[in-house]
């Protein structure tokens, strides 16, 4: 294939590629991924199957969303530093657009009878979505009792002593790699499988976009990044006259979460509802339940429930702004927030992919996270279960151990029956889930007309 103006394939033709992928991105990161290696991979035959397994890799190492990444990581490879930057902004450009919507929609109809209803099935539904996202990651992270026993570990310390996520997070990768130390065995990862003999890529793989690592180049990619991502909370504290406000705390807090998202979006809600409603609190539990359903039936990566969450809270703190200027702001603020370490992350670490893929003991960190991701889901699972499956809690303390159980004289009946059709629908059926999701939603709406 002619490369024309430096870019493997022309940047337009590239570009409608990119937005067309983005329409399909529902599903959550697998079926993200799914999409791209479809249309990169099989379809136009772009990259080869292998360098696509390659590039995926390296994204998992990462904290982020690997889907995004993985985006711009192809994109780069295609058109360079551009290629990334349109495949990273097109890929999360409709879910913005669409969680604002719907945002909206929220603060201004969520006392609606019909918006009642709908939410009656949505957030239940996340229930069966979220246990999914635990059976399917423990599948294939748990391969030895060692592992099972660190999921366990991080289960117990987030539910029962609440330690912070991040804090779990870097005690996993610790004994992670002293056990591919000393037990390697125990963190072995299986082999990639060779290709299965499909037709070649239009694509040999010595076309791809590269660049030679040099420390001027991470220099400017460095400065070039942080000034980027920082500009804009500098901005928002020296407009507050140097004082605390929402936007100041969203951009701090969000900002960092996006440095310790390891293990997809599931992994860091847990984090981000106990900062959220514990601590700032923007939102309630309830409705964290609720922009999490918002994100699983929009396109694009589903930490775009950042975004709700802020919208949220800038509408009920909006200082001396309109409440909806300072929702919009806030939540557009999140986004860039979150997102702009993606691109920072890809073009500073492609060129080292090769060194980092054959470092041993940075995979057996990396197995020792991704098992203690499975204990990390199934707390949020129990924490979304509790909260909407009944209507009020009560926290059991003895000592440093504190844990919320429901009240259970409150069960709400609707919301145990969604969530076993939901359950059924996951499991038994195998539906998808924006399929399951839309059923929930109208059943839900359904119940709350006759309850």
């Amino acid at each position: 294939m002619e490369r024309i103006e430096g870019h493997v394939v022309p940047l337009r033709v590239a570009t409608k590629a990119w937005f067309l992928i983005s329409l399909q991105t529902f599903g959550g990161p697998a079926g993200q991924i799914a999409v791209m290696q479809r249309v990169l991979v099989d379809e136009r035959r772009w990259v080869g199957e292998r360098r696509f397994l390659h590039a995926l890799s390296f994204c998992m190492l990462l904290p982020g969303p690997e889907a995004q990444q993985l985006a711009i990581y192809t994109g780069w490879l295609l058109n360079g530093w551009i290629g990334g930057l349109v495949a990273g902004f097109l890929f999360v450009l409709p879910g913005v657009v669409a969680m604002l919507a719907l945002s909206w929609a929220y603060v201004a109809h969520g006392d609606s009878a019909v918006v009642t209803g709908l939410f009656v099935g949505l957030a239940p539904a996340v229930i069966a979505i979220v246990v999914q996202a635990v059976v399917r990651i423990a599948s294939r992270a748990l391969r030895h009792r060692a592992l099972v026993w660190l999921a366990v570990g991080a289960f117990l310390l987030l539910a029962l002593l609440g330690l912070p996520f991040p804090l779990v997070v870097l005690a996993a990768g610790l004994v992670g790699w002293a056990l591919g130390r000393w037990r390697p065995a125990v963190m072995a990862r299986p082999a990639v499988e060779a290709e299965d003999g499909s037709p070649p890529p239009l694509v040999p793989d010595d076309a791809l976009h590269r660049a030679s690592p040099s420390a001027r180049r991470n220099l400017t990619v460095l400065l070039v990044g942080v000034l980027l991502w920082v500009a804009p909370v500098v901005l928002a504290f020296v407009l507050a006259s140097g004082s605390r406000t929402v936007f100041t705390d969203q951009g701090v807090f969000f900002g960092g979460m996006a440095l310790v998202t390891f293990g997809g979006a599931y992994a860091v809600l847990s984090y981000v509802a106990q900062a959220a409603v514990g601590t700032f609190g923007w939102l309630s539990a309830g409705e964290m339940v609720r922009g999490l359903a918002l994100a699983e039936s929009t396109p694009g990566p589903l930490i775009m429930v950042v975004q709700f969450v802020a919208f949220l809270g800038a509408y009920r703190h909006p200082g001396g702004l309109d409440p909806w200027v300072a929702a919009v702001l806030a939540s557009l603020l999140t986004v860039w927030v979150t997102f702009v370490p993606c691109f920072l992350f890809i073009f500073l670490g492609a060129p080292y992919v090769e060194r980092l893929r054959g470092s041993t003991a940075l995979a057996a960190a990396l197995t020792g996270v991704t098992a203690a991701v499975v204990g990390v889901i199934a707390n949020l699972a129990v924490y979304f279960a509790v909260h909407t499956l009944f209507s009020a809690t009560t926290t059991l303390t003895a000592g440093p151990v504190s844990l919320v159980v429901p009240v259970w004289s409150s069960y709400v009946w609707t919301s145990f029956v969604v969530t076993a059709l939901a359950l059924v629908l996951v499991f038994r059926l195998r539906w998808s889930v924006l399929r399951t999701l839309g059923v929930c939603a109208l059943v839900g709406l359904g119940l709350s007309l006759v309850a």
